[in-house]
């Protein structure tokens, strides 16, 4: 094979256009919505969606979000309104830490952290990381914390704090939801979804948070297409060099620490290999990694669309309530 990243080459140009397209019609046909509402995080995935929704909708009809919380990264406020300023689009900031706190968001996470690290204070920080599974054992995942005298620690998480802790951190990105839907109904706008199809196959996303959406203008895309978007669209260096965040724990943490476990443009390959049906000793190559290890990543690919998806399930219905005709 040649280079195994031509497999994940594409046109941008023809892309930009295709999604432009696909956007105008969406936004004024199918939705019958004036414009769109963006949340943006810094991040290239809602910078993309942000650039592209502005080529065919105009400035004036994209509205920007920036929702930090306290956990937020400081550089994601800045680098969201940075990339509104080179849009020319009007946006607005709301901070949400209160409401989280309101809800218990930080409060019941940290009681969960207290089970497993007793002395946890309100200005230690905590992420969790996700081991084994590319290793041949089974996915599990372990709370890092550390204090304000920088020493970490770290703990194998069982399941019923890992659930809680997760449970009370996903108010964050059902709390931001609420905001963009709010200004959406304001605005008679629709609201743009910004994952990739990396997050979109691998259900990395929040049920009812960060994963309902109007539109999601690159979920198809790869993470790695998206980032050519990016350069090709002109976006500010700040963000198409940016590394992928979860931006949702007080520690810094990748979403490969997270979640994935490879990095994006390993997780691009093997989700595209995968895809097309080639044989983990291809992916081995790719990779450089041995076919045992690729295997348990193509493994761990399927694991993760089973256990996911839920996320991806509409309310079930006893029988049918739209008759065919109705629904036409």
């Amino acid at each position: 094979m040649s280079d195994p990243c031509d497999l994940l080459a594409i046109d941008a140009d023809s892309e930009i256009r295709r999604i432009c397209d696909w956007i105008m019609t969406t936004v004024a046909r199918t939705l019958g919505r004036r414009g769109v509402v963006v949340a943006m995080s810094g991040g290239v995935d809602s910078s993309v969606c942000a650039a592209l929704a502005v080529r065919p909708l105009g400035r004036d009809k994209v509205s920007g979000l920036l929702p930090p919380e306290g956990d937020s990264n400081s550089s994601s406020p800045s680098l969201g309104g940075e990339l509104a300023r080179t849009l020319g689009i009007q946006h607005e900031s709301h901070d949400i830490s209160s409401a989280l706190s309101a809800l218990g968001c930080y409060a019941r996470r940290d009681e969960a952290i207290r089970r497993l690290f007793p002395e946890y204070r309100e200005d230690w920080k905590c992420k969790i990381v996700i081991a084994g599974g590319h290793r041949g054992g089974i996915n599990f995942f372990k709370l890092v914390v550390q204090n304000p005298a920088g020493e970490q620690d770290e703990r194998r998480l069982p399941l019923r704090e890992y659930l809680e802790i997760v449970a009370a951190t996903n108010y964050k990105q059902r709390v931001r939801k609420t905001i963009e839907y709010f200004h959406a109904d304001r605005l008679n706008y629709a609201v743009v979804g910004t994952p990739n199809r990396l997050e979109f196959d691998q259900g990395f996303f929040v049920k009812n948070g960060d994963g309902p959406a109007d539109l999601k203008p690159i979920a198809h895309l790869y993470k790695s297409q998206v980032y050519d978007l990016a350069r090709h669209l002109g976006l500010p260096e700040s963000i198409c060099r940016s590394e992928p965040t979860t931006d949702t724990y007080s520690l810094a943490q990748g979403q490969d620490e997270f979640y994935f476990a490879l990095d994006y443009r390993s997780m691009d390959l093997a989700l595209k290999f995968h895809g097309c049906g080639l044989p983990a000793g291809e992916l081995a190559s790719a990779l450089s990694v041995t076919p045992e290890q690729a295997a348990r990543i193509y493994a761990d690919i399927e694991s993760k669309r089973r256990s996911t998806r839920y996320l991806h399930r509409s309310a079930i219905l006893l029988e049918p309530v739209f008759a065919a005709d109705d629904a036409a």
